[in-house]
């Protein structure tokens, strides 16, 4: 099958930081499920594994947290899915991505997709919705009514990117909160409010005039989507006590958790993978979050994020769509579609 790989962490401006190449094709057991790849999207994950992770000698590693496309096998223990199934999903961090013309995940880990959408606007979805879902309803719990919150506010910084603008949506159609999400360009603000943020402000600027001059002198919630050490002081003292602050990024220098004593504010990381790198006892969570997702797609209540389409799945595509996202300019998502 065709696929795309490196066997080198290199800058992506290099030739061979991403290559076309050729390997066997997987066969499916056990929970596994194996699909032909119809459309990939392109994840900050992606950029952070090729600088880090070397494959072993002769060997390539491939790229790919974000796929649709059809089953044409199922494992023997397989039980939600059957072989012309069209299916979207994040997968694995620990196993080969879904750059490549067929790959094996793990039934509790994917969705059927939407009937609505079409393979390349499905493929933006699965990484980035888990994500926000998760960070929303697993580590902010805001789902759960509190008195603590009598009238909840949710900061999100970076709101934006992928994992921004799906959050933003699902924070609006499914919690009672005030969405406050911040950009900082005219077309970023302009993406974020039509997704559902009731206020936006500027994260080039400092943050906590700008809520005050909304009327919103402290927030219930924060999720934190890049940026954090640089917005971590003004994020502690705009969270009211007892207040949840998650994030996602890699904080460069690491975070102090001692400003947060006095508020008892909470710090809760997100992970998407923590679930299927650790075969967690929840791990079928996932199949369905994404199941939950499809519904709302299909009732008009969210919709997909594709910002770019890069064409074909091949390297010289894959390579400009790291090169955007390694910039820091990426709006909603970077899609690629067939071989």
């Amino acid at each position: 099958m065709k696929a795309v790989g490196y066997q080198e962490s290199l800058a992506i401006t290099e030739p061979r930081a991403l290559l076309d190449i050729e390997l066997p094709m997987p066969v499916a057991s056990g929970q596994d499920i194996l699909v032909k790849v119809a459309a990939i999207s392109v994840n900050p994950v992606d950029t952070k594994v090729r600088k880090r992770a070397t494959p072993a000698p002769g060997e390539y590693k491939v790229l790919g947290w974000d796929a649709a496309g059809e089953v044409v096998a199922v494992g023997e223990q397989v039980s939600r899915f059957a072989v012309g199934d069209r299916v979207y999903y994040a997968g694995a961090l620990q196993r080969q991505g879904s750059n490549a013309e067929y790959q094996l995940v793990d039934e509790r880990l994917v969705g059927k997709m939407p009937a609505n959408l079409s393979f390349t606007e499905a493929a933006a979805l699965p990484l980035t919705a888990l994500t926000a879902w998760e960070l929303l309803f697993d580590r902010l719990e805001l789902a759960t009514p509190s008195l603590k919150y009598p009238k909840p506010v949710l900061l999100v910084t970076g709101a934006a990117g992928g994992v921004g603008s799906v959050l933003v949506q699902l924070a609006r159609k499914l919690t009672t909160v005030t969405v406050v999400a911040t950009a900082s360009r005219a077309e970023t603000k302009a993406w974020v409010s039509e997704l559902g943020a009731h206020y936006v402000i500027d994260h080039s600027q400092p943050l906590l005039p700008q809520l005050q001059s909304l009327g919103i002198n402290e927030v219930s919630h924060v999720a934190s989507l890049t940026h954090t050490d640089v917005h971590y002081a003004e994020l502690v003292q705009a969270l009211a006590p007892q207040g949840k602050l998650a994030l996602i990024d890699d904080p460069v220098a690491g975070l102090d958790i001692m400003p947060l004593k006095q508020k008892s504010i909470s710090l809760h990381w997100e992970f998407m993978f923590t679930r299927s790198m650790f075969t967690t006892a929840d791990m079928h969570s996932q199949h369905q979050i994404l199941t939950d997702l499809t519904r709302l797609i299909e009732q008009g209540q969210v919709k997909s994020t594709v910002q770019q389409d890069y064409g074909l799945i091949n390297a010289t595509n894959l390579r400009q769509a790291h090169a955007l996202l390694e910039s820091g300019k990426a709006m909603g998502k970077i899609v690629l579609t067939g071989f």
